[in-house]
């Protein structure tokens, strides 16, 4: 972000949004303090708060929990799918289904997406965080994590590595990387090399078909 400034002479300013939300909710401001990593604040109009995804009350700042956002620009629900927007809509408040948090300032952040949360031991791990660190890695192209069943801890985390050109990397050196940054609950406990990823479209990696491979391949292991 601040090598495009550099180059460019022209500021970024990160938002967030949805479609079910028109699709823009918050900001950073463009005249005003800006955070890095930030979605901002909500817009003129939108209202918005991270709650506690079991018992919904209010989460203190810095306290990972599910976003919702209400305003004028919020879907009155979606399309002939009246179970759908029971589930997603309450008195105007829309589920995002995004993990974020708030900072002192009102700063809103996303942490990641509900979906692709992991839970390992009983220890909540967002996959975002664990793809950030390796994607830190100088001889990584691209990575992605995802929770694969396990027989002692419900799920572990596994990573897939896409390498640049010329690198080379082994699992424990993948590991030993991780360990550096992250908490040991957090470390993949296999790491698996690819020559490329499933990507959708517009290039996002498609995390749920890696899952689904592994859990498919789980089960065939169990019938065999």
């Amino acid at each position: 972000m601040r090598r495009f400034e550099q180059l460019t002479g022209s500021k970024i300013v990160e938002g967030y949004g949805l479609s079910e939300a028109s699709p823009v909710t918050h900001v950073n401001p463009l005249y005003g303090k800006r955070k890095l990593n930030s979605i901002g604040i909500p817009i003129p109009g939108t209202e918005a708060k991270v709650v506690n995804m079991e018992t919904g009350e209010p989460c203190p700042p810095n306290t990972p929990g599910e976003l919702l956002v209400k305003g004028p620009q919020v879907m009155r629900g979606y399309w002939n799918m009246a179970d759908e927007t029971n589930r997603v809509l309450k008195d105007g408040w829309l589920k995002t289904g995004d993990v974020a948090q708030i900072d002192e300032d009102g700063y809103f952040a996303i942490v990641d997406r509900i979906k692709d949360m992991i839970i390992a031991g009983g220890f909540n791990i967002y996959p975002r965080e664990i793809d950030e660190v390796l994607f830190s890695h100088p001889a990584i192209a691209e990575a992605v994590s995802v929770g694969i069943p396990d027989s002692y801890r419900g799920e572990t985390v596994k990573a897939f590595v896409v390498l640049k050109p010329d690198q080379t990397l082994t699992e424990e050196q993948v590991k030993a990387f991780c360990r550096e940054h992250l908490a040991a609950f957090k470390v993949p406990t296999m790491v698996e090399f690819r020559q490329e990823l499933p990507k959708n479209m517009v290039g996002k990696i498609l995390r749920k078909v890696l899952r689904d491979e592994e859990i498919a391949r789980a089960n065939m292991k169990k019938a065999s």
